[in-house]
């Protein structure tokens, strides 16, 4: 596989990148308009019978309202993510510091290969586990990390370590753990958001909407507010399958980048078969923090349950990636 106009498929992969984060939050303004026109339902009984009709100046005046407060709230949320960020992954995933006296193997390969791009050397952190896994993070210079597991570093051996090394500095390069990191914020926010209003929907319906349940035009309330939940629902699922692309897309540029630095794209496709076959870790319980890893610390689809939740994956399949590798 030749790997012409590389940079090019990157700066078009970073534009899409910025479009989405900057859909995220249309996402949510439009999601609230939905919610405001729900509860600015109004039923009243008319010679026909009991209809239910929108007062479209209450939800635009309560949406115009809110509007900013909801704006707000995900750019404090967004702040506090991207300051203790580091400090959510390493809690998340059970990390430590590594230092240069603990194993200067690692260290001399992380410095050679920063050295040969020309980039900064990020900060090593180490996963005291016996399985094999490694990824980076961060979103700016005082924050890129790259992070291996004990096993990982006892089972491969140097060609290979250095493959994997230089698919995560690929991922520092392209900024692709900005942009992850960025996305898992968003999506995070739109499922808690979610959570939120569907609760607050059923409890209206449920609690506070006694008087309506014994009028007619209740159940088309009620249908209406079950319609909504729903659509929020595929909102949700449409932006995580967008997250979920881009991702896939991104690893296959972290392999093509860590093969070019290295000059031993065999050695990756080796050390990814050996990853492959034990690749999950006990402390890793948030799937936001999963989709960072090489290869996704879960099982390996052997069922048609399995394929099918294949399509929600963070990772394409680790044969295409070994199969490309292996072209060279």
């Amino acid at each position: 596989m030749q790997y012409v106009g590389i940079q090019t498929q990157i700066n078009r992969n970073n534009r899409n990148s910025i479009f989405l984060i900057l859909m995220f939050p249309c996402i949510i303004l439009c999601m609230l308009w939905v919610f405001c026109i729900i509860f600015g339902l109004q039923t009243h009984e008319t010679y026909q019978g009991t209809e239910t009709n929108v007062d479209w100046t209450m939800v635009n005046e309560t949406w115009i309202g809110m509007a900013p407060w909801a704006v707000g709230i995900v750019g404090i949320w967004l702040l506090i993510a991207y300051t203790f960020h580091s400090q959510m992954i390493q809690s998340a995933t059970g990390s430590r510091p590594l230092e240069r006296r603990e194993n200067p193997r690692i260290y001399n390969m992380v410095e050679n290969l920063c050295m040969s791009c020309g980039m900064d050397m990020p900060k090593i952190n180490i996963i005291n586990d016996p399985q094999l896994n490694a990824f980076a993070s961060g979103i700016n210079k005082k924050t890129y990390t790259v992070t291996l597991t004990t096993g990982i570093m006892d089972v491969l051996s140097d060609e290979e370590l250095e493959g994997v090394i230089a698919h995560e500095l690929t991922h520092i390069r392209n900024r692709d753990t900005k942009v992850l990191i960025i996305s898992i914020v968003f999506v995070g926010i739109l499922s808690t958001v979610l959570s939120i209003i569907s609760q607050t929907v059923l409890r209206t319906f449920l609690y506070g909407g006694g008087n309506r349940k014994n009028e007619k035009g209740g159940g088309a309330i009620v249908l209406i507010g079950i319609a909504a939940v729903i659509c929020s629902a595929i909102a949700y699922f449409l932006v995580s399958l967008t997250r979920f692309a881009i991702s896939r897309k991104r690893e296959f540029m972290a392999d093509a980048g860590g093969a070019e630095m290295t000059r031993n794209p065999r050695a990756l496709a080796s050390a990814l078969r050996k990853i492959s076959a034990d690749p999950g870790l006990r402390n890793v319980g948030r799937e936001d923090v999963a989709q960072l890893f090489i290869i996704h610390p879960g099982k390996t689809a052997k069922n048609f349950m399995d394929m099918l939740n294949s399509m929600f994956s963070t990772h394409p399949s680790t044969e295409e990636r070994i199969r490309i590798l292996e072209q060279f």
